[in-house]
C-alpha cells in the first residue's frame, strides 16, 4: 500500500520542478474546493482512489460536490460505506444506475441522504422489478433538474418540486393523471423532456406557465402521447411514429424540428395507408406556420412530396430560417419545392446530409400505383444517380432549385462530408444569385461553431 501510493503521489508531481530542480507538487497545494471541482468530473470509485495518493488527499473525496454510482460494477455494501463516509453538506450532482433486484432495500436509504443535502442536479437510471419511489422523493425544494430513466411514476401523494426547472422521464411509466400531479408541483418548471413514454397519451402543459422548451421522442411503434396542448412553449422537438401526434395548441412557438420515425419491421398493413399518414402530416404543417425556425426530417419531406404530387394545398409558412435532414434524392424534391415557394420570408437555408430509409418511399409508390398516379413525376433523378445517394451534380441541381424558388434568401448553409469536395469547385460555376451566400461545412464540427457569429 505505502509503495502505491509513493506512486501514485510521484505521478501527480512529476511534471513540475523548483527552480532549484526540487520536485514541487503544485496540484496538491491548491484549494480544497478547486480539487474537489476537478474530482466531479470522474466517477466516485476513481474519486476515492485519489486518497491513496498522500495524506493531503486522503479525505479530499468526502467534500466533493458531486457522487455517482453504477452498481453493476459496485455493491451495495460499498455505496452505503462511500455514503457513510460522505461528509460534504451542499451536493450539486447525483448519478444512480442500477439493475441488481438485491439493491432495492437499500436505495430509499441512499435517496434519502442525497436529498438531505440539497442536491441540485440528480440522474436516476433503475432496470428493476419491484421499485416505487416513496412518498418523500415527491417533495423536494432544492432539486433543479432531474433525470429518470425506466421508472414507474404514480405518485400517491401530492408533487412539491418547487425549484425544479428541467424535468426528463426516458422509458418511464407514466399516465395522464400522474403527468398532471406532476406538472401541478412544478411551477417554474421550463424544461420537459419525455422519450417514449407510451403510457402518456394526454400532455396538456397549460399550468407549467414558465415551460418553454419541449422534447418529445416516440420510437417507430410507440404510441404516446397522442395529443399535445403546449401554449407557452417556444420550442419543440418531435420524433413522432406512424401513430398520429396531433399539436391541439403550440401558438407560442418560434422554433420547431419535427420528423417522424420509420421502422423496418412495420406491418405493411399500418403502414399502407400513405393518405392518413400525409393527413396527419399536413395537419401538424398547418400548427406550425407560424414558427420562424423550422426543421424538417427526410420521412416528413416525403410524405410532403407525396402530398404535392396529390394536389394538396399547402400552408403559407412564416419561416426565415428552414434546414432541411435528409439526403436529395427523387422522394423529397416536389415537397421541397412548394416548401420553398410558400415561405416568403425565407433568409436562411441549412442542408444536413441525412440518410434515407427506403420502406417509406416503397409505400408511397405502392399508394400512388394504387391512385393511378405516374410514378415518374415523383422519382425525378437522373439516370446515372446512385440509388438513395446523391453526387456532387445532383447537389448542384438542389442549389439551383433553391435559388430559383425563394427570393428573399440571404444565407445557404451545406453540411457536407469528404464525398462532396468537387462540389465545392462546382458552385463557381452555378448560375445562381450573387445576392446568396453559400458557405460549405464539414458534416463532422459542430454546426453551432459556424453560426455562433451570426
Amino acid at each position: 500500500m505505502a509503495d502505491m501510493r509513493a506512486t501514485a503521489a510521484r505521478r501527480v508531481r512529476s511534471h513540475c520542478h523548483g527552480g532549484d530542480g526540487v520536485v514541487v507538487d503544485t496540484i496538491s497545494g491548491l484549494p480544497d474546493v478547486i480539487l474537489q471541482h476537478i474530482l466531479t468530473f470522474m466517477p466516485t470509485k476513481y474519486a476515492i482512489r485519489t486518497s491513496l495518493l498522500s495524506k493531503r488527499w486522503r479525505n479530499v473525496w468526502c467534500d466533493t460536490p458531486s457522487l455517482s454510482f453504477n452498481s453493476s460494477t459496485l455493491n451495495n455494501a460499498w455505496i452505503n460505506q462511500t455514503l457513510t463516509g460522505y461528509t460534504a453538506s451542499k451536493m450539486i450532482h447525483f448519478h444512480l444506475k442500477s439493475d441488481k433486484n438485491h439493491d432495492v432495500p437499500h436505495i430509499d436509504k441512499w435517496l434519502e441522504l442525497v436529498m438531505s443535502r440539497d442536491v441540485e442536479n440528480m440522474v436516476l437510471s433503475f432496470w428493476l422489478d419491484e421499485y416505487s419511489f416513496p412518498d418523500f422523493f415527491y417533495v423536494n425544494f432544492s432539486l433543479k433538474q432531474l433525470t429518470l430513466k425506466e421508472f414507474e411514476m404514480f405518485p400517491k401523494c401530492s408533487v412539491s418540486w418547487t425549484s425544479l426547472k428541467n424535468l426528463s422521464l426516458v422509458r418511464c411509466s407514466v399516465s395522464n393523471e400522474s403527468m398532471s400531479k406532476i406538472l401541478s408541483g412544478c411551477p417554474i418548471l421550463e424544461s420537459l423532456t419525455l422519450n417514449r413514454c407510451n403510457e402518456l397519451s394526454y400532455l396538456d402543459l397549460s399550468k407549467p406557465r414558465r415551460l418553454r422548451t419541449l422534447v418529445v421522442e416516440r420510437s417507430s411503434w410507440n404510441t404516446g402521447p397522442k395529443y399535445i396542448v403546449a401554449p407557452h412553449v417556444h420550442y419543440l422537438y418531435l420524433r413522432y411514429s406512424w401513430f398520429p401526434c396531433t399539436l391541439v395548441n403550440v401558438s407560442s412557438l418560434t422554433e420547431a424540428n419535427v420528423n417522424f420515425c420509420v421502422s423496418t419491421n412495420t406491418k405493411e398493413k399500418e403502414t399502407s395507408n400513405a393518405s392518413f399518414l400525409q393527413a396527419n402530416v399536413m395537419n401538424m404543417l398547418e400548427k406550425l406556420k407560424h414558427v420562424e425556425k423550422l426543421t424538417l426530417g427526410r420521412s416528413l419531406l416525403q410524405v410532403l412530396s407525396f402530398a404535392e404530387l396529390r394536389g394538396v394545398p399547402f400552408p403559407m409558412f412564416k419561416v426565415k430560417a428552414l434546414t432541411l435532414k435528409t439526403r436529395i434524392f427523387q422522394y423529397v424534391i416536389l415537397g421541397l419545392k412548394r416548401v420553398l415557394k410558400n415561405s416568403h420570408d425565407l433568409k436562411k437555408l441549412t442542408l444536413h446530409k441525412s440518410n434515407c430509409n427506403t420502406k417509406l418511399a416503397k409505400h408511397l409508390d405502392n399508394s400512388l400505383a394504387l391512385q393511378g398516379f405516374s410514378l415518374a413525376q415523383l422519382r425525378q433523378r437522373p439516370k446515372n444517380a446512385v440509388h438513395w445517394d446523391v453526387e456532387s451534380k445532383h447537389l448542384a441541381m438542389f442549389v439551383e432549385l433553391v435559388l430559383k424558388n425563394t427570393k428573399t434568401l440571404d444565407k445557404m448553409f451545406l453540411v457536407l462530408d469528404d464525398r462532396y469536395r468537387t462540389f465545392k469547385k462546382m458552385i463557381r460555376t452555378l448560375s445562381h444569385n450573387n445576392k446568396v451566400s453559400i458557405a460549405f461545412l464539414d458534416a463532422t464540427s459542430a454546426f453551432s461553431d459556424a453560426t455562433s457569429g451570426e
